[in-house]
């Protein structure tokens, strides 16, 4: 998965932005540039600005996740892990802040949105949801847990503070 995690992630994505405009700029004006085959400065121009816009694609996911300005839709179980780190990303929760909340180390955290949290019982899944405030609503079908189609509808929500959850009735 490549996707910005954390600030320091951000942090260094951002840098990499501003090396890459540059780096386009400067390719763009330079005069040894200008000398080269069309084609090859072509390809050449396309692959600084393929990085670039991943890069700037990668940023402006993060930031309108800082702003809450992206649902969080689960189309089948396997959208899940993705959800639950935009969703913390959403809340502006860091990765340690969530370990403590759990009462892990920062790490384990780490190593189970690098993993996309294969290894992630579902006691825990259910665990890191009731850490973020996390109500899944949707229709699972037998398939969800078969070798068949994965499908499954729904949507994670953050409840507002005003509504009640169907728990309390």
């Amino acid at each position: 998965m490549a996707a910005i995690l954390n600030q320091r992630q951000y942090r260094i994505t951002k840098s990499w932005v501003r090396r890459f405009e540059k780096t386009l700029a400067d390719f763009l004006g330079a005069e040894a540039t200008k000398a080269l085959h069309p084609k090859q400065r072509e390809l050449e121009e396309m692959a600084i600005r393929g990085q670039l816009e991943t890069l700037q694609s990668e940023v402006a996911e993060y930031e309108g996740l800082l702003a809450n300005a992206q649902p969080l839709v689960v189309n089948s179980m396997g959208d899940l892990p993705r959800a639950l780190i935009r969703a913390r990303i959403s809340a502006d929760m860091t990765q340690k802040e969530l370990a403590e909340r759990l009462g892990l180390k920062e790490q384990q955290i780490q190593r189970y949105e690098s993993s996309e949290y294969q290894g992630a019982s579902l006691a825990r899944i259910t665990a890191i949801m009731a850490a973020l405030n996390l109500e899944l609503e949707g229709i699972m079908s037998r398939s969800d847990f078969g070798a068949g189609d994965r499908r499954f509808r729904g949507t994670i929500s953050q409840p507002s503070p005003t509504c009640r959850s169907p728990s309390t009735g």
